[in-house]
């Protein structure tokens, strides 16, 4: 008798074999990067075409991109952890050179010279605050690619008070590395095709 292979995984069994952790899996079904339904006791199912396909884009992000760079970001925050940032893109298998800048006129500068594919920010920085760094950034036809993603501590009655751009991602602190890596992972299947 043949088995008939399952249609589908529990969330510990997809994050088993993405090697993430069971909070991942749930917040890719939650953003839609994972396909899944509830059972009527409330598990989820993830299905198993969408894993196969999660392990390809993961096995495709380990392959070096069409131009053989990496992936350029550029932090901005006045308490850079380079390291950290580092640690986790490596964690993750991305190819990335990371570059900081401690305030918004820094960032400007480091930004126009590398015209990076990902932009992480605060809002709180010296000089120039981020909400005025990404209206300078949303300017500049060359960066209309670059992702841009916030990294706050600030509520969010204070970040709707001066609107971003639509295109920007806004994540609460601490830095939340789970999220991060999604928006990374996406930044990279977009950049391949």
């Amino acid at each position: 008798m043949i088995k008939k292979q399952k249609d589908y995984y529990s969330s510990r069994e997809a994050a088993t074999l993405l090697g993430v952790a069971v909070s991942t899996v749930q917040l890719w079904v939650n953003n839609g990067h994972l396909k899944a339904w509830t059972t009527g006791g409330g598990h989820r199912r993830i299905s198993r075409h969408s894993v196969e396909e999660t392990l390809n884009k993961q096995a495709a992000a380990l392959r070096p991109q069409k131009d053989g760079q990496p992936l350029k970001v550029v932090v901005v925050d006045d308490a850079p952890q380079l390291r950290l940032y580092e640690k986790h893109f490596d964690a993750w298998g991305v190819n990335a050179t990371i570059s900081i800048a401690q305030d918004g006129y820094q960032a400007l500068v480091k930004i126009g010279q590398e015209l990076p594919d990902i932009i992480i920010t605060d809002l709180v920085i010296p000089n120039m605050d981020g909400f005025q760094l990404i209206k300078a950034v949303d300017e500049f036809p060359e960066l209309d690619q670059s992702v841009i993603i916030v990294v706050t501590g600030l509520n969010k009655k204070e970040v709707i008070k001066d609107p971003l751009p639509e295109r920007v991602h806004v994540l609460k602190k601490p830095i939340p590395f789970t999220e991060l890596e999604v928006l990374v992972r996406q930044t990279i299947d977009a950049k391949r095709y």
